[in-house]
């Protein structure tokens, strides 16, 4: 996972101690220290007392700490981020919504997938292997960890505002920030470092680069 003190991802298993239940339902805290920073990173869950539905809500720190969207990404995509990005600490729900819609556009108008749902464009795009591995698995997991198959609505609808299993939310997030530096902050950087590149060899009398 990601820090959202430090936004440096680090791995340790959550450790989670339940406090008491109410009308509401059942209420643990789940905890665990970040390798990179030290800090502390606290949620506390709610869960209906049929089990139902688990609530996620990150208390510490109150919004988790992403850096500013690249300028290179689209307005039409930065606007959903941002705004799942605002509501995440409010809401696991909203911004899982938020995100997977943004997911579903830029899949469709940078990757050119098919109209379809949600699971199987990003099927499409898998099945083409032409992401870095690393991206690729992080998108497969998008469905995994939202457990499409128990909530096709996620896949049908992705707007819609439905129950989120525990880091999926931000795993999302996640995933669309390195589909953002695949498609556009990486692109641009090359495409930047080639002009300057250009511009020595015309300056030297040499042919530009193709």
């Amino acid at each position: 996972m990601k820090c959202p003190h430090c936004t440096i991802a680090f791995y340790d298993r959550e450790q989670q101690q339940r406090i008491e239940y109410d009308s509401d339902g059942y209420w643990h805290v789940g905890y665990c220290r970040c390798s990179y920073c030290g800090k502390l990173v606290i949620r506390l869950y709610s869960t209906d007392i049929d089990g139902s539905e688990v609530n996620s809500y990150l208390i510490r720190p109150k919004v988790a700490a992403r850096g500013p969207i690249p300028v290179e990404v689209p307005e039409k995509y930065a606007e959903d981020y941002n705004e799942a990005c605002l509501v995440f600490a409010d809401s696991a729900k909203a911004s899982a919504a938020l995100s997977r819609r943004c997911l579903q556009l830029l899949l469709r108008d940078e990757a050119k997938v098919k109209h379809q749902d949600l699971f199987k464009e990003i099927q499409e795009l898998l099945d083409r292997a032409t992401l870095p591995s690393h991206i690729a698995d992080g998108l497969d997991a998008v469905r995994n960890i939202g457990n499409f198959a128990a909530h096709p609505i996620k896949s049908q609808s992705t707007g819609e505002i439905v129950p989120v299993e525990p880091g999926e939310a931000e795993w999302n997030l996640d995933v669309l920030e390195s589909l953002f530096d695949f498609y556009f902050v990486a692109p641009a950087r090359t495409k930047a470092r080639k002009d300057a590149l250009n511009k020595k060899l015309t300056d030297a009398g040499k042919p530009p680069l193709k």
